[in-house]
């Protein structure tokens, strides 16, 4: 997965990484610009191209679109899903919904962010991880609860959190 839209220069001919996106990116507003709706899909899979939704795509899909840049943005600062900044491998999202919450849902996103080193919103220096915090993953019988990309942990101790992301440090490092 993209981290970063790159641009690449160079004289031998060969077009550049952000270039052969933006073209990519226009075969999809071709397909979607005029369908009601269409603008949630646009996003996700402009996400899923650049990894992030930097401004200039944001501009590029309200041109191509004919919405108002601020509808565009305004979509994406309401769902959680979208993220304006490049995230990290692994997106770790931290429940603190009421049934969480009370049950040590704070301590929890405390233990890993001193664990990270990094705070809510933000991405580790070697883009390993990304933090956010949500409202309800539907497992309030088992708070608290946190998400690893698709992955749910449920009861979670602050003390285990070492434990708890050992294994996505792995990944990283076979991937490497």
């Amino acid at each position: 997965m993209l981290n970063e839209a790159k641009s690449v220069s160079c004289s031998c001919g060969m077009e550049s990484s952000d270039e052969n996106l933006f073209k990519k990116l226009d075969e999809i507003l071709e397909e979607y610009k005029y369908k009601d709706g269409g603008l949630i899909p646009v996003l996700q899979i402009a996400q899923g191209l650049f990894g992030f939704l930097p401004e200039d795509v944001l501009r590029h899909i309200a041109k191509k679109m004919d919405k108002p840049y601020s509808e565009v943005a305004g979509v994406v600062g309401f769902y959680s899903f979208f993220s304006t900044q490049p995230r990290g491998d692994n997106v770790i999202r931290v429940c603190l919904g009421t049934a969480c919450y009370v049950r040590g849902g704070k301590q929890v996103l405390d233990s890993i962010k001193k664990e990270l080193s990094i705070d809510v919103g933000e991405t580790t220096e070697d883009k390993a991880f990304s933090l956010e915090v949500a409202r309800c993953f539907g497992a309030c019988g088992l708070a608290p609860a946190i998400m690893i990309n698709d992955d749910v942990h449920q009861r979670v101790k602050p003390a285990r959190i070492k434990q708890i992301l050992a294994p996505y440090y792995e990944t990283q490092m076979e991937e490497a």
